[in-house]
């Protein structure tokens, strides 16, 4: 090859490497300009959650033990927790993944199901959330915060150990949509029993009332309603593969929410619907502080993990997400375990 030939080359490449440096570069200011102008809007709080690089440690990020004591008489309100859970309020951020959907979540008002509400109102979705009357005060500030995100906001409160009450929930939850095509079966009751000798018939019926039944009586009233690209979300828990002795009945439920979802993805799948499920380990919610735990294992909450804290609900939200989007087409059938980097399920 020539010199000249060679330098003319040599030339021509280095002005691509300048037209493609110029091009990144416009769109990197692009970029920053759009992000600042979304940290300014949402004010200041968001601003401080990132450090340099948008990095951070995640063994550092959140709240660590001891925890102080604080029991609550169920069902638990998030408002009354110390620390509160973080659940997105100040620095989720969207991305339109979901946009247009509608999405009915229960247990949306507090913990995992109101980090996902939040979460999902951020990617576009009206959210219509069912919880219990007791927990009004934190479903209407869940309210609030799906409606700053330009979204419908549902509320359905009702007891689900009835099935007439998730049969109402869903229907209402299409009326006021215009339609239904996320389920996220969150609600959960947990309850710890030392010995089985003292778990009453009523504790047990509760917690399979509550757990299983309510599960299978709301997927029967929602599937006429969701289309082909529909998407059932369900909580399980790291439980139901490493069962705590004094979590029977809840144990037990868990296990069976896993099962179910393996049967119902095959089953639904020829209808265009994804099923799935997510089992947490330790995450830090209500749940954990009127019942679930005895008050000393709360004080020391999530200690005994790699991370030697509790999940955060916002930690938990992107997989919900990610399981309900589009973008997992071919995902169904799946216990994605989020459990603090024990491996379970693995």
């Amino acid at each position: 090859m020539s010199r000249i030939v060679k330098d003319a080359r040599q030339t021509e490449h280095q002005r691509a490497v300048d037209r493609r440096s110029f091009v990144s570069g416009v769109a990197a200011l692009g970029s920053l300009s759009l992000f600042s102008s979304a940290q300014a809007a949402a004010g200041p709080s968001v601003m401080q959650t990132h450090e340099a690089g948008g990095l951070f440690d995640p063994v550092t990020r959140y709240p660590a033990p001891p925890f102080a004591q604080q029991p609550q008489n169920w069902p638990g309100l998030q408002s009354a927790m110390t620390p509160r859970p973080d659940c997105g309020e100040a620095h989720y951020q969207g991305s339109g993944r979901l946009a247009g959907r509608k999405a009915l979540i229960t247990g949306g008002d507090s913990g995992i199901g109101r980090a996902v509400a939040i979460a999902y109102a951020r990617e576009g979705a009206d959210v219509a959330i069912s919880y219990l009357p007791q927990e009004e005060s934190d479903a209407r500030e869940v309210e609030a915060l799906i409606r700053q995100a330009g979204q419908k906001a549902v509320l359905l409160p009702g007891d689900i150990r009835k099935e007439a009450t998730c049969q109402t929930i869903i229907h209402k939850a299409v009326d006021a949509l215009g339609g239904l095509d996320i389920l996220v079966n969150n609600a959960g009751r947990q309850h710890y029993c030392e010995d089985i000798l003292e778990l009453t018939t009523e504790e047990f019926d509760w917690t399979v009332k509550t757990n299983l039944y309510a599960l299978f009586w709301l997927v029967k009233a929602a599937i006429p309603h969701m289309p082909k690209g529909s998407a059932i979300i369900n909580t399980t828990s790291r439980n139901a593969y490493q069962p705590n002795p004094i979590l029977v009945d809840y144990a037990m439920t868990k296990a069976g929410i896993a099962n179910m979802t393996h049967s119902l993805a095959r089953q639904l799948l020829p209808r265009g619907i994804r099923v799935n499920a997510v089992a947490p380990g330790p995450f830090w919610t209500p749940l954990q502080v009127c019942g679930a735990q005895p008050q000393p294992v709360v004080q020391h909450f999530g200690e005994e993990t790699p991370y030697h804290r509790p999940g955060q609900p916002v930690e938990i939200a992107p997989v919900y997400v990610t399981l309900a989007s589009q973008e997992s087409s071919y995902v169904t059938g799946q216990v994605w375990g989020i459990t603090g980097g024990d491996g379970v399920p693995g």
